[in-house]
């Protein structure tokens, strides 16, 4: 391969998301969004921003779209996930649960509601569900294993960002 050839080869690139499987009293709580004037349902979820760690984005993101001071309490998976040819998806899904539901109020203008349903409401929103991972993970999170957050490493952020995790 000619040296201009790799120059000019676009590397890939996918989105880094998170997300939080929150779960009391065997419901989990859900976001809803209108998505091009379609409903559509997903856990608190998000895109990693500059500066910050895996777990102060889950953070971040469960108060944007459900107004909770939460923070994750375990990795659930890791997911690769490609919504078309040229969109594609690095998903940390993080898990919490509660003793009891509470009350949700979104501050992202995006999320037009919250909702605590059970795994069976979830699976019957079928298309409705904003891609196949949100049931898969609340399946996963149901089986188990479940992993403790020690497995991720943000030493370097500091020295890269200037920002403590």
């Amino acid at each position: 391969m000619s040296n201009i050839a790799v120059r000019d080869k676009v590397r890939y690139r996918p989105n880094v998301t998170v997300a939080c499987v929150i779960e009391a009293e065997n419901k989990f709580l859900m976001v809803e969004e209108w998505i091009n004037g379609e409903q559509k349902f997903n856990q608190p979820a998000g895109h990693l921003e500059a500066g910050e760690s895996l777990t102060m984005a889950c953070a971040r993101e469960i108060i944007e779209e459900t107004g909770l001071a939460l923070q994750p309490q375990q990795l659930l998976r890791i997911d690769q996930y490609n919504a078309n040819a040229e969109l594609a998806f690095l998903r940390f899904t993080f898990c919490c649960q509660l003793p009891a539901c509470r009350s949700a109020a979104p501050q992202d203008a995006d999320i037009t509601a919250t909702h605590w349903l059970s795994f069976d409401e979830i699976c019957a929103l079928g298309s409705k569900l904003r891609s196949p991972l949100v049931a898969e993970v609340i399946r996963s999170y149901r089986q188990g294993p479940r992993y403790d957050l020690e497995l991720l490493n943000w030493q370097f952020l500091a020295l890269a960002g200037g920002v403590k995790p």
